[in-house]
């Protein structure tokens, strides 16, 4: 359970308790469900349980142990999520595995029933059904790789549809006359994702695909002022713009057409609010039409930045980045704007620039002065690496270090953004779909004295997006009560 506790007892047969798990985690499917379409979704530890298999099931309580020093047992969540299932509940997201181990830490051994330590937990949950609010229309302006990723997260997250609602994609005509089709396959199929999770269908005659029961409008326009989103049924709409063409608060303005109400841009915008969740998301006011979600650097790194300096204060530091090649790149040699960037993506190490240091201080003004950074560009298509060298205010050793940021990705508000690696094996493709900001390589890190050296991997696709979708959510008010509650 805890690190505090002790050790499982192995069991006498192993593959006769693993069928006895497995029946569990299957048993928690339909219970799953029916929490889902009442607008509670489970997780453990973080990991959410919605459309999950069986196998997934089970990995998502093994994984815990990375991070807890002990497996976390379908015999302790089951009950947990049966005694959930049985409630009349509110909206809200509830964390099934950090009640189980609640509940084995103390409540248990005093004779406590598990229904009675469930139904505490969620006391004020119980009978407190509220109407969904009203949809919120989303579009997507671009449909490349952030693009296509944030409508996988759409899609995966309609739940019982009262949030959020992927309503529209805007692109430029192809040249194919099967364009719909194309770009429906692109959402379908994906080299480093792999394939769309549920079914998608094309419908030729009113210009849209249909994934899960969402029909998504293919809106073609080379601009935005061409776009009038009434006209395809759409109001109020935040419009995330992942082209990078625009901007500035001028350019993105644009996109305020009949239907739309506000504007996210998928890059660090130069005179707009730029938001990393979990680090200044509670900045962002009702009356903002106009914000960024940053970049994936900026988010990757920032969240660990914080930690530290909240624990041991930051005196400067150089940020050494591992990225990616991105589309911006060249496939094979050819002109490009840019230093060294026209150079063979697959074929080099490009030494480049980022603006990720300076732009840390936009979302951590603490930080303003205190940074430096670089980055190189490598032939791997995602996941990349961020290598932040830190003088700190005071001494430490890799131990405090390394407790302090399992516990920060575990129990703090920043959980959802550092995940925590304990793994000497773990390479980047072991990070392609992360859900967190940053994954804290705790094996890698260095200290000698008030220098440390810490190694932060981050998926700067998906794990981005998931960021980008947190904003999206504070921005439309979509707010969740969250079970159990912080201390």
């Amino acid at each position: 359970m805890s690190s505090d506790s002790s050790p499982r007892k192995r069991p006498d047969d192993y593959f006769s308790d693993w069928k006895e798990r497995e029946a569990l985690a299957e048993g928690m499917i339909p219970l799953v469900g029916k929490l889902y379409r009442g607008s509670v979704k489970t997780y453990i530890f973080g990991q959410n349980l919605v459309n999950l298999s069986v196998l997934d099931i089970m990995r998502a309580h093994r994984a815990v142990r990375q991070v807890q020093d002990n497996e976390l047992s379908e015999f302790e969540t089951f009950p947990v999520i049966k005694a959930l299932a049985d409630l009349e509940l509110g909206i809200a997201h509830i964390d099934a595995g950090r009640i189980a181990v609640m509940y084995e830490e103390g409540p248990k051994a005093e004779g406590i029933s598990v229904e009675e330590f469930v139904r505490s937990q969620v006391s004020d949950l119980i009978n407190g059904h509220s109407p969904e609010p009203a949809p919120q229309d989303v579009v997507l302006y671009g449909f490349g790789r952030i693009g296509r990723l944030m409508a996988r997260l759409l899609i995966e997250k309609t739940g019982g549809g009262g949030n959020l609602r992927l309503k529209a994609i805007v692109v430029r005509k192809g040249g194919a006359k099967n364009d719909l089709v194309k770009r429906a396959s692109l959402l379908r199929r994906d080299s480093v994702h792999g394939p769309f999770n549920g079914t998608i269908r094309v419908d030729e005659e009113r210009g849209s695909f249909v994934a899960n029961g969402n029909e998504i409008k293919v809106i073609y326009a080379n601009v935005p002022e061409e776009v009038d989103y009434t006209e395809y049924g759409i109001s109020n709409a935040i419009i995330i713009d992942n082209t990078g063409i625009f901007k500035d608060a001028e350019g993105l303005s644009r996109h305020l057409r009949p239907g739309a109400s506000k504007v996210i841009l998928t890059a660090p915008g130069a005179d707009v609010p730029n938001i990393v969740y979990g680090i200044n998301h509670d900045q962002i006011r009702v009356e903002d039409r106009i914000i960024s979600a940053a970049s994936c650097t900026t988010n990757a790194i920032s969240p660990p930045l914080k930690a530290m300096d909240d624990e041991f204060g930051i005196e400067s530091g150089h940020i050494e980045t591992v990225h990616a090649y991105t589309n911006d790149q060249n496939l094979i040699d050819n002109y490009h704007k840019a230093d060294r960037r026209g150079r063979s993506a697959p074929l080099n190490m490009v030494l480049t620039s980022t603006g990720a240091a300076k732009a840390v201080a936009k979302v951590l003004p603490v930080m303003k002065g205190k940074l430096t950074g670089n980055a190189i560009r490598v032939p791997t298509p995602n996941v990349s690496m961020a290598i932040l060298k830190l003088t700190l205010n005071r001494e430490t050793t890799v131990d405090e270090v390394n407790d302090y940021m399992r516990d920060i990705s575990l129990h703090s508000s920043l959980r959802k953004q550092v995940d925590f690696s304990n793994s000497p094996e773990v390479v980047s493709s072991d990070f392609v779909g992360s859900r967190h900001a940053c994954i804290y390589d705790s094996v890698a890190t260095i200290v000698n004295g008030r220098n440390v050296i810490m190694y932060c991997w981050y998926d700067n696709e998906f794990g981005y997006s998931c960021q980008v979708h947190r904003v999206l959510e504070q921005m439309a008010g979509v707010d969740y009560r969250v079970f159990p509650k912080e201390s």
